[in-house]
């Protein structure tokens, strides 16, 4: 309805613009007389608004869609909120110095949906018709980057990862007087990327293919389409495609590393990548450092992400290029070379804190180096950043030869590894990509127009005016290149790809194309493998397979045909007439098939495969033409084929030895057990190596079953140790002899869980004995370890004991201490420790009861300390016939000396507190006379009691008991004794005078 009614309403109006929301559930639609409706994507109007006196031009969302953006006629852009109250105008700073009517060609805000190149990446596009255009990073950007296209502008366009800006327009061109319909490319910081010319008298817009992969050009009546091959981060090496993409959730980059052979992936997130570069085993990744406005890292990669190496430098790599040894960058006024240790060669292993002399080198383009270095040079970036008239536009290098390309056409040769200015060469146009051949002699070069031609470095010609120059521009050329890659093996060989075709050329003539838009990625052995990245980039975290090419060269697909259609010496004169290694190779192969050694040998020799001599010398040597057919078969990996040969002819035990070489243990205990031939050795280890493929993948309970089979007792008690068998191990320690080699393992595996008596065994049953009572020790045995000692006479048992028992001791474990001491038999030991603590617990007042029960287990201690020593005595005195009780008082009166005190006052202690604690149950039951009596008992023994309380009690039980010449003695004692302070002394006075009046 809100429709319709604007349609009524507005029938005479002119609609200026409409935009969708990045969510598509809004839509703002703006008309010349400045008429402003938003609707929702259910049809329903949500406000309107006549910004009264504007003449709207466009109109743009904010990418949060809080914001929305008016174009007016006269250039300027009002800003509104997305309820539509005004907010303020934004600052066109690139009409500076603008005269003349101007208006509005686009206003383009990217919605981020797909991500940025990097944070704070400018995504906002203002662009006039007078081919002026400022590219924001928000609406209030205060330093946007401007361009001035020179063109007339009918329309830009973001593509969907906001990474390049399509302006379309026309422009006026130097050589014709009229106007030619462009579109220029940009990236976000304002850089050219290409120029698209388009006929037709007058373009009015452009729109991008959802992939980015295309884009629609409205030119007159006719909607043209141009294929976009965008300029991906990606590179190759050893079999792994890098790529970078954005995820819209990430400010980082996400790099894969997708291992094309194992179809393995690796995902390494990098900030602020810049770009990739690869050569061999390695690549190189270009980032910009977060802290320091100008610091850039190198960093050097193996083919599954590992950081290897890495340099910081203060120039922006804008191009990047690398060989085996050497990765070189360049910004537009500077480049710089950093010769790497390859980290396969361990020798050349360095700690890379200090820039080694000759390893770096900082170029400025219109320097002349010589190549010569003083020892030890810093590199001083201050340079990179000198003023130059021509800038850099491009760099290549090989192993000894570095190319520079410059603006102005002028190509700049080095030799490399010194970085030494060799050669100065012109070229007809400005170069946009370099790449050498593989023998450095001819260059090939792309231009910004797409067009490819190429420069021979060495040749030398006349130029116009007769004198003879360096380096020749050949006169051949191929327009809409947009990728080329040479042969590694061949200096002749490239492949090109033209729009949707890939092109092989030898000798600059080319083959029929192929069909394809891969990127390449190799071309070696007359094979080229390409990469088809816009498919991967469509879901770059699952990457296919499918999206990887192998194609064959038209020479080798020639030679395939010959083999199988005419003879080898047809093909052999076809192939010395195209010689390579692989056409070698291919002649060998099929010359093995037909068992034609002579040609076979001859070809392995041309391909320089001595390994293929070795093999056709061992089938000369062979007699039977069944067993060469089964050797060739196996060489080509038909194991399937040679086996059927070798069971043909019965010889099953070839058949075995093959199966053997391979590593197929379960096809040869098949053989074996079905034929019949193999004896029970062979068959033990099979059984063994098929027990060893599941134990390597854990699987222990099925590798016990053929370990049984195959009686490997070692691997056996593994696999019963990983299971938690434990009854298993223990029957094996019952069945394996004694002195056994594993009965050790066995129980230190028994020890590590714990159980000490099943260790025991299997130590003392190949004879360890000391490592058994170590380990009644380590787990606190001691018992066992004692017995164990003694049977064996074993002295080293005393000195652990005294170790542990201080390390208890130590941790104020005392009463751990005297039961280790007690279960040892070190009876005195553990007498002494309880003296002190029932010593203690006196000093401290604590309960008597407690007290006397302490000294009772000091006074049994010093018992069995007795019949210890009295044992030993009739031990020893066996073999003298001395059975006599006397020789163990003798022995203890000689070992003891230091401790007579303990033992001959061993029940002194339990005496004292039995009686003081017998006196007051006495008294309190009402004997007082007992209580008296008990009480004078206790005067012998003040050196144990406190005398204080001696008298005090028997003082109380005698006056309780009215004999008071008891009672007075026991007052005159205490009144007399040293421990007690005058004020206790006067209290004691006062009583007895009560008492006594």
């Amino acid at each position: 309805s809100w429709y319709e009614e604007m349609i009524n309403n507005r029938n005479k109006s002119v609609v200026k613009g409409m935009k969708w929301t990045s969510d598509g559930q809004k839509i703002c639609i703006v008309y010349e007389d400045g008429a402003v409706i938003v609707g929702s994507l259910d049809g329903n109007r949500i406000w309107g608004k006549e910004l009264k006196g504007l003449q709207l031009a466009a109109v743009e969302w904010s990418p949060d869609a809080k914001k929305i953006l008016f174009g007016i006629a006269n250039g300027e852009v009002q800003i509104f909120d997305n309820v539509g109250n005004f907010i303020n105008k934004m600052k066109v700073y690139c009409l500076a110095n603008v005269t003349g009517a101007i208006h509005i060609s686009g206003l383009e805000w990217y919605n981020g949906l797909n991500g940025y190149l990097e944070p704070n990446c400018p995504s906002l596009a203002l662009c006039y018709d007078n081919g002026r255009c400022q590219i924001m990073k928000n609406e209030g950007d205060e330093d946007p980057v401007l361009l001035n296209t020179g063109m007339q502008i009918a329309q830009v366009a973001w593509n969907h990862t906001g990474s390049i800006l399509a302006i379309a327009g026309s422009q006026q061109t130097m050589e014709q007087d009229k106007d030619v319909n462009v579109v220029q490319f940009y990236n976000p910081f304002g850089e050219h990327l290409r120029t698209l010319k388009v006929p037709g008298k007058e373009m009015y817009s452009c729109s991008w293919e959802g992939g980015s992969l295309r884009i629609a050009l409205a030119v007159d009546s006719f909607i043209y389409f141009a294929n976009i091959r965008l300029d991906y981060k990606w590179g190759y090496c050893s079999n792994t495609v890098v790529y970078s993409f954005t995820k819209p959730d990430r400010p980082e980059h996400c790099i894969v590393f997708w291992d094309t052979k194992n179809n393995e992936k690796y995902v390494k997130y990098v900030k602020n990548l810049i770009a990739i570069a690869s050569f061999g085993d390695y690549c190189c990744l270009a980032t910009k450092g977060d802290e320091t406005a100008n610091q850039y890292v190198l960093v050097l990669c193996n083919s599954i992400g590992t950081p290897l190496d890495s340099k910081y430098i203060e120039m922006e790599p804008v191009y990047l290029c690398m060989t085996k040894s050497q990765i070189i960058c360049a910004s537009r006024e500077a480049f710089y070379c950093w010769q790497f240790k390859n980290p396969k060669k361990l020798a050349t292993l360095e700690i890379a804190s200090k820039r080694k002399a000759g390893s770096e080198r900082l170029i400025h383009i219109d320097d002349t180096p010589s190549g010569s270095t003083t020892g030890q040079e810093d590199i001083d970036f201050k340079k990179s950043y000198a003023n130059t008239d021509d800038h850099i536009c491009c760099i290549c290098a090989h192993d000894k030869i570095l190319i520079v390309g410059r603006e102005s056409g002028v190509m700049i040769r080095y030799a490399l590894p010194m970085v030494v200015l060799t050669h100065k060469y012109t070229l007809s146009c400005r170069p946009h990509q370099l790449s050498l051949n593989c023998s450095s002699s001819r260059v090939a070069i792309i231009d910004n127009a797409g067009v490819m031609s190429f420069f021979d470095l060495d040749t030398r010609v006349a130029d116009k005016d007769g004198r003879e120059v360096v380096g020749e521009h050949l006169k051949f050329d191929r327009k809409d290149v947009w990728d080329m890659k040479w042969a590694e093996d061949n200096p002749e060989l490239f492949a090109i790809m033209e729009k949707t075709r890939m092109y092989i050329f030898r000798n600059l003539d080319a083959e029929e194309p192929i069909l394809s838009s891969g990127y390449i990625c190799q071309f070696n052995d007359l094979q080229i493998k390409a990469v088809l990245l816009d498919e991967i980039m469509k879901d770059p975290e699952n990457p296919s397979k499918d999206d990887l090419l192998e194609m064959e060269i038209r020479s080798l697909r020639d030679t395939r045909d010959l083999l199988e259609k005419v003879s080898l010496t047809d093909a052999q004169q076809f192939i010395e007439a195209n010689p390579h290694p692989r056409l070698w190779r291919l002649l060998a192969e099929a010359a093995l098939e037909q068992l034609n050694l002579k040609v076979a040998e001859t070809a392995f020799v041309k391909c320089k495969d001595y390994q293929g001599i070795e093999f056709v010398k061992r089938l000369g040597n062979l007699q039977n033409e069944n067993i060469k057919q089964a050797e060739v078969a196996s060489y080509f990996r038909r194991f399937e084929d040679a086996e059927r040969i070798y069971l043909d002819m019965d010889r099953r035990d070839l058949a075995v030895s093959l199966r053997k070489k391979l590593g197929d243990w379960f096809k040869v205990i098949h053989l074996l057990k079905n034929g019949g031939g193999g004896d029970d050795v062979q068959l033990e280890e099979a059984w063994n190596a098929v027990g060893d493929y599941y134990a390597d993948r854990q699987k222990w309970s099925q590798a016990v079953t053929y370990y049984v089979q195959g009686r490997n007792q070692e691997r056996l008690a593994e696999c019963y140790y990983m299971l938690e068998d434990y009854t298993g191990l223990q029957k094996m320690v019952s069945a394996l002899p004694e002195n056994h080699k594993l009965l050790p393992e066995i129980a230190s595996m028994f020890s590590n869980v714990g159980m000490s008596e099943q260790a025991v065994e299997a130590y003392t049953k190949c004879n360890r004995v000391k490592a058994a009572i170590d380990c009644c020790v380590h787990l606190n045995q001691w018992n066992t370890a004692i017995e164990l000692a003694k049977t064996h006479n074993v002295q080293e048992i005393d000195m652990l004991l005294a170790k542990y028992a201080q390390h208890l001791l130590e941790k104020k474990k005392v009463l751990n201490a005297i039961e280790l001491y007690r279960k040892a038999g070190h009876f005195m030991e553990a007498a002494k420790l309880m003296f002190k603590i029932a010593d203690d617990q006196r000093r401290c007042h604590k309960n008597p009861l407690t007290i006397k029960k302490m000294f009772v287990l000091e006074g049994l201690l010093v018992e069995q300390y007795h019949e210890a020593m009295k044992l030993t005595s009739r031990a020893k005195g066996k073999n003298k016939q001395v059975a006599s009780a006397l020789a163990g008082f003798l022995e203890e009166d000689a070992s003891s000396l230091s401790d007579t005190k303990i033992i001959d006052n061993a029940w002194r202690g339990a005496e004292a507190f039995h009686f003081f604690i017998l006196a007051q149950k006495q008294m309190y039951d009402g004997y007082v006379d007992a209580a008296m009596r008990t009480a004078l008992h206790l005067r012998d023994f003040d050196d144990v009691i406190d005398p204080v309380n001696i008298y005090s009690l028997l003082a109380l039980a005698a006056c309780a008991n009215r004999a008071f010449n008891v009672c007075s003695k026991a007052f005159i004692k205490l009144e007399s004794l040293d421990s007690l302070s005058p004020e206790q002394r006067h209290h004691y006075e006062e009583l007895a005078l009560e008492i006594f009046t």
